[in-house]
């Protein structure tokens, strides 16, 4: 079939929306018709040339929703009708990883996703004859997208899907991050570094685990009072002071639990030496830099303090995801302040341009119904 969708095709410069051509879904594979998409900093980062495992010409996309149209063979767990959230980190609930409460990190098709293509090593996606690699296995900035079985979350048929997208990839981080990776205990103290999708996710699940401090950190004042609507207890402007800030309201300690969503790696460091001393746990959530690295002062960890990194915030994303939009829809978590702009296919760019200048905090394509 013939569908329109946002190509990379070279680094560097603006997406192209073009006609490309979508083969049929093959055997553990599902056509999927999208509804909205979420722009993240991961597309633009791919986009820019810094994610030093990019490659062209592919279909960016990953934080999208939709409705199952087809099904190939051997496909048990979705049906045409369905409502889904793509899954840029499937569950296949059967290798040694899916199996282990460890890790979320599958490991069924992984090599193949890497490296732009769906499990059987090939892609359904073409252009003039040639073809056209996925993205995060994913490649959700188009109006259709064939997914392995695996890679998506069947949700509830009343969530509304251009807010559902949202747990495709950064609310899911940062709840997930606090949730699942750090595992937040009630009456305690966080700290979060950074109000954009995964820190106020962050927050939101401090607030959810019952954290009886939370202080969120960030270098926009508007952000702050986001924060503050998603559980904050009180804010502070980001910068040089803010390790030492974050001391005096601790006693002098640090804080239970650090979580750093920015991906910048001064700040990293800040949400390690803001942890406190004896069994702080400062879990990074953020995308550092292509060849950038994290120093630490070994006294920090020697002196108790741990480090956690937290893809995807620890969801195995079939299982989880549908129980955090469950959670939505009963009225725990506020979705609707997260969604700052809507767009259509063709304003992908603007989606770009407005992460870049740090307005609002997620910009939603939205597809003709």
């Amino acid at each position: 079939m013939r569908i329109r969708a946002a190509v990379l095709e070279e680094f560097g410069s603006p997406l192209v929306v073009q006609d490309v051509d979508l083969a049929e879904p093959r055997a553990g594979e599902v056509l999927v018709r999208l509804v909205a998409c979420g722009v993240c900093h991961t597309d633009l980062y791919t986009a820019s040339g810094a994610d030093p495992s990019g490659y062209s010409p592919t279909v960016l996309g990953h934080e999208g929703a939709g409705v199952v149209e087809r099904v190939g063979d051997r496909v048990e767990s979705v049906a045409p009708g369905d409502h889904v959230v793509t899954l840029f980190s499937p569950q296949c609930r059967e290798c040694i990883h899916c199996r282990d409460p460890r890790t979320n990190l599958c490991l069924a098709i992984r090599e193949q996703q890497n490296r732009g293509y769906l499990p059987d090593g090939t892609t359904r996606l073409s252009r003039d004859g040639e073809p056209i690699r996925h993205f995060m296995g994913t490649s959700t900035f188009a109006e259709y997208a064939v997914l392995p079985e695996i890679a998506l979350a069947k949700v509830h048929p009343e969530a509304p899907l251009d807010r559902a997208c949202l747990f495709a990839c950064g609310l899911s981080t940062g709840l997930g991050a606090v949730i699942n990776t750090a595992r937040v205990e009630a009456g305690t103290t966080c700290v979060v570094f950074g109000a954009g999708m995964v820190g106020l996710g962050a927050v939101a699940g401090c607030r959810l685990q019952g954290a009886e401090r939370i202080v969120c950190v960030d270098l926009s004042e508007e952000r702050l009072e986001l924060a503050r609507g998603q559980g904050a207890t009180e804010v502070l402007l980001g910068g040089p002071e803010a390790v030492e800030r974050i001391l005096e309201l601790t006693g002098g300690f640090g804080a239970d639990y650090t979580f750093e969503a920015t991906g910048n790696v001064a700040v990293m460091r800040q949400a390690v030496e803001s942890a406190r001393m004896g069994w702080g746990l400062a879990t990074m959530c953020g995308v550092a830099g292509k060849g950038e690295t994290l120093d630490i002062v070994p006294r920090y960890l020697i002196t108790g303090r741990r480090v956690a990194g937290s893809s995807f915030g620890g969801v195995k994303g079939r299982d989880g995801v549908p129980q955090l939009v469950e959670r939505w829809l009963a009225g725990e978590i506020d979705v609707e302040p997260f969604v700052s702009h809507t767009l259509t296919l063709d304003e992908v760019n603007r989606g770009f341009e407005l992460m870049e200048q740090q307005a609002g905090i997620r910009s939603v394509i939205r597809f003709a119904d």
